[in-house]
């Protein structure tokens, strides 16, 4: 079985906006993520994002959107991420398992990976990012530039603070 991390994308990976965040020149990289994904992959772990993208089903963007601020990331970011899954549902369009809080998402990667939830982590910077991971069994960090109150395991400021914090 193997160890991943889970990363949320907004807020985590890119600057947190507001809005949605889908044209390629608002799509900022977080200060630190390219070093802290290079720490995490180097310690064995798979890094899979996992995301809600809402926007999609409201009409504001395409999926070829979301694939391009991907493929930046992926880009400035050396390839290290090993998936990157995406649910374009809002509950007050569709209906789906996949969207976060649900685990869907997360059980495909589980499964394509051979992942072992007991030694994976989610990072997210909202509360419903940790949800799905908790009843996975996994242990969570909540990321945000403030402190918050977090039912997570640990909190930090950002994500190379939470690779410190992964790597102990």
């Amino acid at each position: 079985m193997n160890k991943c991390i889970f990363l949320d994308r907004d807020g985590v990976l890119n600057v947190e906006r507001g809005d949605y965040t889908f044209r390629l020149e608002d799509f900022e990289i977080e200060a630190g993520v390219g070093e802290a994904l290079q720490r995490l992959k180097a310690a064995g772990y798979y890094l899979v994002v996992i995301t809600n993208q809402a926007g999609i089903a409201k009409g504001l963007y395409t999926k070829e959107d979301v694939l391009a601020c991907h493929e930046k990331l992926q880009a400035n970011t050396g390839r290290l991420i090993d998936a990157l899954y995406y649910c374009p549902h809002h509950p007050t369009k569709t209906e789906s398992l996949a969207r976060k809080p649900g685990t869907l998402m997360f059980e495909r990667a589980i499964a394509r990976f051979n992942i072992d939830p007991t030694i994976s982590f989610m990072v997210g910077d909202q509360e419903r990012d940790l949800i799905p991971a908790k009843a996975l069994g996994m242990g969570t960090v909540r990321v945000a530039s403030e402190v918050v109150e977090t039912d997570g395991d640990h909190f930090c400021h950002s994500l190379l603070e939470a690779c410190d914090y992964l790597l102990k």
